[in-house]
């Protein structure tokens, strides 16, 4: 009995999408194969396995199908790449030019990934890739080669090993249907690389801003805030923090938000966008709050729900802090 070999396509999706615009995506996506799996904010994987014999067509033929209706129904443009499994597709994805597509055949992904720089490599972060440069370790290949004891001394057991799983092109993972994860998220692009350690802080704060307006106008509170920051070569670094409470208190996200930020020590960093996400999302009704004996924080939400008010009234740019006025 053999087993069929799986064609894994992941698309970038070139444009900020509500809501509705990306579960309108999820549908389209849907009409090509059933298996589609949602990576918010603004990208898809689909297994075209199943599809081929559909379509008739090989499976870079499917994946420019998809495009085409992604941009004939909504003008989206994409990118995507196409290998064996989701980590290769997404890493195809990322090394494709915008309406480009990468495919990475299985009986090559070794000799495509050995070229790569360790930072391609899904769960090598910066501390990760500084202490592997550190030891004349620069790319995928090298990792690959080296024998698990040594990379083992370098970073324990279980992240070494997951890691030399990876350098070798292997990810078990499936496509997994699913309805979008209940998020928020907001984004922005700079208009050139930034090095500059204030304009970080005002990003990352505008961004916290608009997150906790769109949670009190949907009456939902958020568990948990994750940054991505995208860097000039196209490499990127996410971190994740829960919150003390449930909130949609907008300096309470902020402070966690700039706190990752800060963690991150980008002094020297060149930056081109910032990515600012909440989930475990919770009906404003349903959460508890910690009592405060401090009388500022209820003047400050005092304060913010006058804000809200004002914005509604008169547009969401009516009030915003100082810190971010032109």
């Amino acid at each position: 009995m053999t087993t069929r070999r799986r064609h894994i396509a992941h698309l970038h999706l070139h444009a900020s999408l509500t809501e509705d615009q990306y579960a309108d995506v999820i549908e389209l996506m849907s009409g090509i194969t059933p298996h589609v799996q949602a990576v918010p904010p603004n990208a898809v994987q689909l297994d075209l396995t199943s599809a081929l014999r559909y379509f008739d067509l090989s499976p870079y033929d499917v994946v420019r199908v998809a495009k085409m209706r992604l941009k004939g129904l909504y003008g989206i443009d994409s990118s995507a790449g196409l290998a064996g499994n989701r980590m290769l597709a997404a890493m195809a994805a990322d090394a494709s030019a915008p309406g480009e597509t990468t495919w990475v055949p299985a009986e090559r992904a070794a000799e495509w990934l050995c070229p790569r720089p360790l930072a391609a490599l899904p769960g090598i972060g910066r501390a990760t890739a500084a202490t592997l440069t550190r030891y004349g370790l620069h790319t995928i290949g090298q990792i690959a080669d080296l024998p698990p004891s040594t990379l083992q001394r370098l970073l324990g057991a279980s992240s070494a090993r997951l890691l030399a799983e990876r350098a070798r092109g292997h990810d078990p993972r499936p496509v997994v249907p699913a309805e979008p994860a209940t998020h928020l998220a907001a984004d922005l692009v700079l208009d050139r690389d930034c090095l500059d350690p204030a304009r970080h802080h005002r990003a990352v704060l505008g961004l916290a801003e608009q997150i906790g307006v769109r949670l009190r106008g949907e009456s939902q509170v958020a568990g948990r805030i994750t940054l991505t920051v995208r860097y000039a070569d196209r490499s990127s670094t996410t971190r994740m923090r829960k919150l003390p409470e449930p909130t949609d208190h907008s300096p309470a996200l902020a402070a966690t938000a700039l706190g990752l930020l800060a963690a991150l020590g980008l002094q020297r960093a060149r930056v081109r966008a910032f990515a600012v996400r909440v989930d475990g999302l919770l009906p404003a009704g349903t959460a508890h709050r910690q009592l405060s004996l401090d009388p500022g924080d209820a003047r400050a939400r005092a304060a913010e729900a006058a804000a809200d008010r004002a914005r509604r009234r008169f547009g969401p740019e009516a009030v915003r802090p100082a810190v971010l006025a032109d």
